[in-house]
Order: C-alpha cells, then structure tokens, then sequence
C-alpha cells in the first residue's frame, strides 16, 4: 500500500482479508512518517506526499526570468498552469559544516502581478524538524494535484545543443538507462506531440528517443526539454539565418571583449523598471525583463552575451542523485515441487549488501535456502521447493527494494521409463486388443483424458478407460484397421496440464491393386502393362503379385504365377491378335488381397514409336547446319524404318519439311542446306515404324546460319564466394563482345591444379552457361591454383586466373555440439564398454580433449576423432570408471565443453540377515543387515515384500529405502507372516533376504452350509418370433438377405415359402437355421424374386407365422436400402464366373463382412448369431 494508488487501497484490503480499513489507515500513516524521519537522519530532503511537489534549485544568488506556459508533464505529477509566470527569486542557502539547512525560499509571480510564494525549511541534519509549505495566492489559477512517483530511469546521454540553418531539420536524442515506451518532449514550455511539424520516434530496444524538428524557422528556436518522471534534460535550439551570419560574428567577438575583463557588463530595458527584492541573503535581487537580450552565467561566474544566439536563459538540468538503484528487480516466478527456483536482481553498486525476506520476514541460509551475491548481482536459490514456499519474496538494500512473488506448483508428471515405453508405437493384428498404461504424479484432483485422432475417447464396448490417482489404462478390444492413429493421454489439474503421444498400427490384408492399367507395350508377341499399389497395404508392404489371365472367349482362368512387388507385368506368351484379360492379387505378411480385373488388351495392335531426343547442331555455316539426333527410346514394338526432318524460323510459326516421305532419312545425321544466311533456326525429328509416324521430338537449340564465330574474350571480375575443407564456388561476369575481334561465349570451363602441380585440370567435361561453379573433391587444407576460360563455336578465350591461390579450408566457425539428443547420465553394466560419441560443427579443425572429472581421460580410455565428431571408448568397464566425462573442443574461433555422467555398476548382492521385531501391537519392525554393496553404490536401495498366510503372493510393503529397517503395519493377530528384502539399483535387483515366520495360524471352526432345495422349471413354451422379418428392397443382380430370430422348445421345425409355394428344396436359396436364427440368402436378386416371402415355424405346443414382402429395383447402379444387404460398399455383383464347381456341387466365394443378428435372450435361444459366408 505504500506504493500504490489511494483508490487501489480497498482493493488491496479485499484481496488480503481485511476488514478493519481505518485502523489499516492510521498505520500507512505512521510507517510514511517513519519512513520521512529515517530519510531525514540520512540527510537526504524528503518529499511531502500531500502537497505540491517541485524541483529544487542548485544555484545560489543568481537572477533568471523563465517564460513558461502550458502543461508541465502530468504523468510527473507536476501542475498545469494557463498564464505566463515570471520566476522572480530563487535563494538556497548552503549547509554548514554539521549539515544544517536553515532556509529555502521560492517566490513566483505571474502575469498579472500574483505572488506565488513556496518556501521550504529543514533543520539540522538529524531530522528533528521538518516542515514543508507552499502558499499559493492566485485566484485564477487552479492547479491539479497527483502524486509524485519517483523513477530509477535516468539519462545516460543528454540532449544537446543543436543549430540548424532556417528551412532545415533538427534532431535532439538522449538515451536512457532502462527501456520506457514513451517519454514527453517539451518545446518553450508546451507539451509536444507527433505530427506534421514534430516526429518523435523510439527505438526498438526502448531505450533510445528522438524528436526531429521539421523544416525550423526562427520562431522555432528556443529551450527544449526531454522528461522522464522526475528526471529531465533541456538544451537550446539555435536557427540561423544565413543572411545575417556576417553581422552575427561582429557581435560575437564584441561579447568575446567583453568577457575578457572579467566583470559582469549587463544592459537591459524593461518596461515595468526594476523592483528591488530582498533574498535571504541580505543581497538586493531585481526583477528583469529582456527584450533582446539575456544572460547565461557559466561555472566561472562570467557572462557571455549574445543577441541572436540566446533568446531565454538557460536552464539547469535538474539532477537527483539517486544512489544505489535496481538496474533489474525481481521477477515473479512460477516453480515445480521438489525442484529449484532461483530470483535474481542487480543493483547499480558492487558495494552494496542487502537482506532477503518472505513475508516480512528474514531468510537465513539453511538447507532450504542458499543467497549469493556476485558483483552487483544477488541471488536466492531455493534448493527443493514446497508448498509452504509460495509467497512474497523481497530484497532490500540501501534503502530500495524490490519484491516477487513465488508460487510453488504441482502440475501432474509422468513416471520417465513409462513415458519412454508408451511413445513406442504398437502394432497388432486386426481383432486383437491394445493396452496403454501411464504412471504419474501431482495435485490432486486430476482430469485423465485418451484420444484417438484428436477426439476424445470415452468408455464403450470396444473401449475400457481405467483412471486412478497414480496411473490410467486404455484398452481397445478387438482392433479394426481403421483404429490404426495416434493415441494421446492429457492430464490437467490447477496447476498445468501434460501429453503424452502413441502410435497404434493395426495389421491387416491389403486392399486389391488400383486400377486402371497403363498398357505400356502391345505387340504381336508381348503385352506389357502396369497398375497402381494397393490404396491401404494393411501395414505391411507388399511382397509379391499373384497373377491370372483369361482369353476373352473361354471361361477359365490361367494362373501366370508370383511376380516381384514392382506392379509391372510383361506377358510373352501372347497369340496374335488374341485379346486377353488379367486379375492382379496383392500378397504382404498379411495374406492376400481381392483381385483386381483389367480391361481387355489386344496383342498385336498398333504402336508407335516415340520421340526421338532434340537434335544437336554439330557445324554451322552460310549455305549448311549440319544435325544429328538419338534414337527413340520407344520403338513401338518394332524396327525404325527412317526419320522425318522438320525446320522452322525463328518467330514463325510454320514448320517444314526438309526430306519428303518417300525420302526417309535412314541414319541418324542429315546435312540441312536450303538454309538462308544470317537467319536463325531451330529443328525437330520424328521417327516411323511398321505402324507409322510417331510423335515429333521437343525442338532444337535455335542456331544461326553462319561461318564459324571469333573465340570468346577472357571472362571478367573472376572472385572467390565460398570456401570449405571439401569444395569453393567461383563467380564471374560474361566477357566482353567486340564485334569481328571477340564474340559471344556460349559456355565456359573452369580449371584448377593444385600448388606442387604443373597441369591444369578440367572440373566440368561440358561447358555450363551460368556464371557461377562449385568445384568440389578438393583436399583438405591444400592449395589450389583456379582460372576459367571462355567457349563458344569459335573456340575457347585466353584463360582469366585468380590473383591468389585457394586454400581448401572453410570460413571459421565457433564449435557447436549437433546431437541434441545425447543423454546426460548412462548406466553400464560391469564388463561392458562404455561408448561416447559426440558430434560437432568447427572450422578450422578444432583441438579435442576428453576430461573425467576435470582430469584429462588415462591411456586405458580409446578416443578416436574425426572432422566432425569424437568418440570414448572404454572396452571394458570398472566402477571406477563412474564419474563425469567432458569434452573440450577448441580452436581460434572459441571453444564448447559438453558432459555427460557415466554410472558402472552391477546388480546388487542380497542384503544379509533379516530380523523382526515388535515394538508396538499391530506392528513389526523389519531390521537387516546392509548388503555388500551399499558403500560402494550411493543409489542402491531397499525394497521390503509381505506374505500373509491368507493369501497365496507377495506384495510390496515398502519401496526406495535408503536404511535399513522398516516397520509393517495391519498385522493381524493369528496369521503367520513372512517378509523379504531386495536391494535394488540402477542395474537391476538382488536376491531376497528372508526373514523368519511371523505369528501364529488361528483355529478355524467349521462352517456348515445348508443349500435350499431347487424345484425343476417346465421350459416347454410354443414357437414365437423374437426377431421378425423386415421389408427388403434389393437392386437387380444383387445379393439379398433376410433373416429373424425364433424360440420354443422343443424346437419348432421351419418352413419358408414364397407366395404361398414352400421353397425349402429350392437350391436357388440358401436356407440355414442355427440356433433359433433363422435366415434365407438369394445370391442374385432378379424380377422373378419379388413377392411375398412367409416363414412358420411349429411345434406340438403351437404354430408361428413371420411374413415380409421383397421389392426388385431395375437400376443397378443404386445401393440396397431399408433391411436389405446388397453386395457392401454397393458394388456390382460378382460375374458368373465367381461360382467354383466342386464334386457336383455348387459353391458361391464371397468376401462379405460377418452379421450380428439380435435375438431372443431367453434360455431356449442364444443372444445372437454370426452368419459367415465363405
């Protein structure tokens, strides 16, 4: 509450609890009195908080006019003021030699002859007196009254004098030191703002301020001020004009003469005369009014005068000393439970020592806390924080605080190696279930929630969410493909929230091959054609293709064998105008998918080649272009018969024919001489086949019809843009084109040899056209010799070489550690090697050194580097090896260090004898001896197992023990008890220890059981339809199901019948009863189909009838509606080549998902039926 804001004051009471507002009051008031009278024995003047405040004046007997007028920065604190006021006399009288201060008097008129008198008295500087008023006689003036806040920003640089010619800009800049937003610019005692005459800008960092003053005319000259809080700067703004810059120094070294005797000349005409004052002094002051001229008295006490430089008096910045100060303050902190929190502040003092507190009162270093102040920083750790942490922390020196809050959080955690096995993905097959389980820790309540593709899981059939206080199970019964995605588990409380992510693959068949086929090749003695994969391969790639072919015609189908998993297929043994068809069947670890049919494919069709490759100009001439081209790589299943020539102009569109058809080029180069000279040309080829013309190849580089060109000049600006230790990149810019002495390069070679070398070598066997190249393959740290020639059709130019040689080395680089990833602490078994590899980015080659705690590695530790990384080996591994190893890197550029904890060790020898004890009823103590390995081991612990005689396994009573006893609780009097002891650490667990039988086995009395008699229950009912049948409305051609669900007992016999007519016998429905679930299957829905379909179904206790109508629609295309069971996904139905006739009879193979059939639930029927067709 010292702090803020009256109107803040009964919030602050609210948020704290307290009621009694005036008695809270009353102290603020005693502790700001307080606080006046310690400021007072320190000797610094103190601020009345309910008054004006205002800046005090350091210069004594000295006489100055201000002319000041509007707003004199309200967020200071400072009064508005609407008339002009004249500061008449400012008097200070110094302190004596004990630090007394006697009087401080400030006078004020304004215009119209007001006084406003403020004076200030202090008495000695142990703070006995202090009285602070201010007297205000001005009926018209109103002023504003705020609290002053004081502000530890002050100016690192000031604003400067500044002088500008007239029609030009002036920039005045400070710089503070901390970053404020804004702070307020004031120009001849008015507030300025940014627009068309003023730009005040900030910089990014908020520590930088300017105000540029535009296009400055004399009236713009004047004081500028620059204020933040109760800090400020002013400096003058001088404008010029250049017509009078003669005139203006004449009268500068008048002033100079005059300044030269060393008394004080002044001169001046007032209008109003001069009124004599009286100063506290005894010393006669006068009231002046300067028209053209002021005065300026420097440190010296001399006066240097200027008409035109000056045109009001100078004002002293007002400096406070602040003292020590907070460079950095605290900052609130939010921390884990059982972790460390850490606040730091600066002060602007390496001297200075100071005192922490929470809550008011002092911390002290113990085991909790831990205060360290290096240079001017002071630090608070607190070691393992916990609830009772939470609070206000402050820290006070010299007077000054600063304060944060600490708010001790236990947001929920996962146990490490749980997470570690839960983000390995699962995989399984389709109907098996998946299990993921976490263990975690944190505030209670916790909110556990799974999701499955980013939505939310809850428990259903096929989902069983399990959650406890410290751990959470998601099982997923029976497993469809389709549940192949990610898993997440959220957990959130109060104070925070975590993930943790899975993968669940589900594995099952592929899907069949995707259609259409490409056909590739169709000749009369080849078929070649390819498909696309399986859209879903069912998590497991494919291995193979099963193929088939059927000759359009005949009705069986030829198996061709398995092919590799390429989907390509190249069918010889194909008949001559033969059309064939083809099924493709996808096979993974899986099984195998349904076929996919092709279209039928002719052998011995039309094909035509392809197009050749663009012609390449071997020579060019006046009257002659001499081309030559490649074959097509597609010959369309038959011998290339000759080529047709095409030419075209440049920038017309027609092209021509340079050989007739009965005039076919028959080899691979055709001399091209109806050419026009000087005309530029491009060239296209196409060839033919038994079947006939092909497509015409992409054109030709366009070529002029000319002599041979000049070489090429020497290419120009040749430099250096990249280097490393394997390759560098040269750039240059083209040569220069001289007609009829050096033409244009149409490429260029660079060459390079090294500096014990004599040949050149040639880095690219093809000239390139870019004026860039990247020479790789070279030595590390060799010199190299590099230069580039110019070529075109005239030859190659005189080659351009670097001034100086290259050396293979890369620009330098500060090492950096690149494998993020590496842990921080091992575990290794005894005997097994310990190996240690760290990758890292350096240039040039760095210096490695391998420490183990601070001290370089022994020579049975192997280390093996390499430009980028470095390695330890330790074949075989002792305890002694357990420590920190370190890594150094180092080279000019700067050095890094990583390190990493090594911890060897073996699995635990069994603690020794175990003993029990019983020191309260209820109780045992479990006491043993320590095992061998406990000294040796500082993470080897204890854990304690309990058997009781009631029940047949063990369970753990007590885990993580670092002593060696613990006591049991709940033993019951008359078991017998028996406990074990493991010792445990990083590498596994031992033997048990166990102790001897505890208690004894109470008798037990008989128990006798007296079963009640059961009477028989007559089950025999009449047969009743529990499931009827349902209208169905089946497309044409399509499979139709119909079924319902009947009890009685005995069981009833079942007939079927359509209108009337029993179609029991009739093989063209599949009739089946299991179980009370009765069903009919038509395989192909025709016209013939509908009507009325009528089940019944008797017994020698009654009769039950169940009747539907069937409805046939013609298009086939359209789905099955209302109960009806189409083919699924409503596809066509299977050919009739689907049926597979064995041993005379008919069997239909179908893929159709398996039916749950409600039904009756009573004792005479199961609860549902599977009807699987296969």
């Amino acid at each position: 509450m010292l702090n803020a804001d009256k109107k803040d004051y009964e919030r602050i009471c609210t948020e704290f609890g307290v009621a009694d507002l005036d008695l809270i009051l009353k102290k603020l008031e005693e502790k700001k009195k307080r606080r006046v009278q310690n400021k007072c024995k320190d000797g610094v003047i103190p601020y009345d908080e309910d008054a004006m405040k205002d800046h005090s004046l350091k210069s004594a007997g000295r006489t100055k006019e201000f002319h000041m007028k509007g707003l004199m920065q309200k967020a200071t604190g400072l009064n508005e003021v609407d008339e002009e006021v004249n500061l008449l006399n400012a008097g200070l009288n110094q302190m004596d030699g004990e630090g007394n201060v006697l009087n401080t008097q400030l006078n004020r008129v304004d215009g119209e002859g007001n006084v406003l008198n403020t004076h200030l008295n202090r008495v000695d500087g142990e703070g006995n007196v202090l009285n602070t008023g201010m007297n205000h006689v001005d009926d018209e003036v109103n002023f504003l009254h705020t609290e002053f806040k004081f502000s530890n920003v002050d100016f690192v640089i000031k604003i400067q004098e500044v002088k500008a010619l007239e029609k030009e800009d002036a920039l005045f800049e400070c710089v503070l030191t901390h970053p404020l937003p804004r702070i307020t610019w004031m120009g001849k005692g008015s507030v300025l703002e940014d627009g068309e005459k003023y730009s005040i800008t900030v910089s990014d960092h908020k520590l930088i301020h300017r105000l540029l003053i535009k296009d400055c005319k004399l009236l713009d000259r004047g004081i500028y001020s620059a204020v933040s809080g109760i800090t400020s700067c002013s400096a003058w703004l001088v404008v010029e004009d250049p017509n009078e810059l003669a005139s203006d120094n004449e009268a500068s070294d008048s002033d100079e003469n005059e300044d030269s005797t060393g008394q004080i000349k002044h001169s001046s005409h007032s209008k109003r005369g001069q009124q004599p004052q009286k100063g506290v002094n005894g010393e006669s002051t006068g009231l002046k009014e300067h028209n053209e001229c002021d005065e300026s008295e420097d440190a010296a006490g001399s006066v240097a005068h200027s008409r035109r430089k000056r045109q009001g008096p100078l004002i002293e910045d007002t400096v406070i000393d602040p003292g020590v100060h907070f460079i950095c303050g605290l900052s609130d902190v939010s921390a884990i439970i059982n972790e460390a929190a850490e606040l730091t502040c600066k002060l602007s003092s390496e001297d200075c020592e100071g005192a922490w507190f929470r809550d008011g009162r002092k911390i002290s270093p113990d085991d909790n806390f831990t205060i360290s102040k290096d240079g001017a920083i002071h630090t608070l750790v607190i070691t393992r924080c916990k609830e009772e942490h939470s609070g206000k922390y402050r820290f006070e020196a010299d007077g000054r605080k600063t304060e944060a809050m600490i708010n001790v959080k236990d947001p929920p955690r996962f146990d490490p190696e749980d997470l570690s096995a839960f983000t390995e993905p699962v995989a399984l097959k389709v109907g098996h279930n998946a299990i993921f389980k976490l263990h975690f820790v944190g505030h209670e309540p916790i909110k556990i929630q799974w999701y499955k593709e980013g939505e939310e899981l809850q428990d259903d059939n096929n989902t069983k969410i399990e959650k406890s206080g410290s751990h959470s199970r998601l099982l997923l019964s029976r497993c469809q493909r389709k549940d192949t995605g990610e898993i997440k588990i959220k957990l959130k409380n109060e104070h925070g929230f975590i993930e943790a992510v899975s993968q669940l693959i589900v594995l099952d068949k592929p899907t069949s091959p995707l259609g259409p086929v490409e056909v590739m090749e169709s000749s009369a003695t080849c078929i070649e054609f390819r498909w696309r994969p399986p859209k879903d391969d069912g998590g497991s790639p494919v291995i193979s293709y099963i193929m088939e072919r059927q000759q359009v015609g005949r009705n069986t189908w030829k198996k061709k064998g398995e092919i590799p998993g390429v989907p390509t297929y190249r069918d010889v043994d194909v008949e001559h105008g033969r059309k064939y068809c083809y099924r493709v069947r996808a096979v993974t670890a899986e099984g195998t998918s349904e076929a996919m049919e092709t279209d039928d494919m002719q052998a011995g069709t039309l094909a035509f080649p392809g197009p050749p490759a663009p012609p390449k100009v071997v020579s060019a001439y006046d009257d002659c272009i001499n081309i030559c081209w490649d074959s097509p790589v597609n010959r369309g299943g038959s011998r290339i018969l000759g080529y047709i020539l095409e030419k075209r102009k440049k920038g017309s569109n027609l092209w021509t024919v340079v050989n007739a058809m009965d005039e076919l080029i028959k080899e691979k180069k055709y001399a091209v001489k109806d050419v026009v000279a000087g005309l530029e040309y491009e060239f296209r080829v196409t060839a033919i086949n038994l079947s006939g013309a092909g497509e015409f190849s992409n054109p030709s580089e366009f070529v002029f019809a000319r002599d041979p060109k000049k070489p090429p000049g020497k290419v120009r600006s040749l430099k250096l843009t990249e280097t490393s230790y394997t390759h560098l990149v040269l750039t240059w810019t083209k040569p220069e084109e001289k007609p009829g002495v050096q033409d244009e390069a149409k490429g260029y070679f660079v060459e390079i040899r090294q500096a014990e070398c004599i040949e050149w070598s040639r880095c690219n066997p093809t000239p390139i056209i870019t004026t860039s190249f990247s020479v790789k393959g070279l030595k590390s740290m060799d010199m190299y010799w590099v230069r580039v020639i110019a070529t075109n059709d005239g030859g190659e130019s005189d080659p351009e070489e670097l001034a100086n040689y290259v050396l293979a080395m890369p620009s330098p680089v500060r090492p950096k550690f690149t494998n993020h990833k590496m842990k921080s602490f091992m575990v290794v078994r005894a005997g097994n090697s310990v190996r240690i590899t760290v990758n890292f980015e350096a240039s040039p080659r760095p210096d490695i050194m391998w420490l183990k705690d601070n001290v370089p590695v022994t020579k049975r530790v192997t280390i093996s580097n390499s430009d980028g990384s470095s390695q330890l080996l330790i074949p075989s591994s002792e305890r002694s090896d357990s420590g920190i190893y370190s890594i150094l890197v180092k080279n000019f550029a700067g050095q890094e260090t990583l390190s990493t904890e090594v911890r060897v060790t073996d699995d635990p020898k069994p603690p020794g004898l175990v003993e029990l004890e019983e020191n309260v009823p209820g109780t045992v103590t479990v006491i043993w001896e320590p095992s061998p390995d406990e000294k040796r081991d500082d993470r080897l612990h204890y854990t304690v197992s309990k058997l009781d005689s009631t029940k047949r396994t063990w369970t753990t009573v007590a885990d993580r023990l670092f002593n060696n006893k613990f006591t049991v609780c709940n033993i019951m009097h008359g078991r017998e008890y028996n406990f074990r002891v493991y010792a445990k650490n990083d590498m596994g667990i031992s033997a048990p220890s166990e102790s001897p039988t505890w208690g004894m086995e109470k008798k037990k009395e008989k128990f006798v059981v007296s079963a009640p008699t059961r009477k028989d229950c007559d089950l025999q009912c009449a047969p009743t339809f529990m499931v009827p049948l349902k209208l169905h409305t089946a497309p044409k051609g399509y499979e139709c199901y119909m079924s319902c669900a009947v009890k009685g007992n005995p069981k009833p016999r079942i007939t079927w019948y359509r209108n009337h007519i029993s179609i029991n016998t009739d093989t063209n429905y599949y009739i089946s009863n299991t179980c009370g679930v009765c069903s009919m299957s038509i395989l192909h829905v025709a016209p013939k189909d509908m009507g009325e379909y009528t089940i019944t179904a008797e017994n020698a206790l009654g009769r039950a009838e169940c009747s539907t109508v069937l409805s046939v629609r013609g298009d086939s295309s359209a789905h099955g509606g209302g109960g009806g069971s189409a083919t699924p996904g409503g596809g066509p139905a299977p050919a009739a080549s689907s049926f597979l006739f064995l041993n005379g009879r008919t069997r239909y193979l179908r893929s159709t998902p398996p039916r749950l059939i409600p039904c009756s639930a009573s004792s005479s029927s199961p609860r549902c039926s599977l009807s699987v067709l296969h």
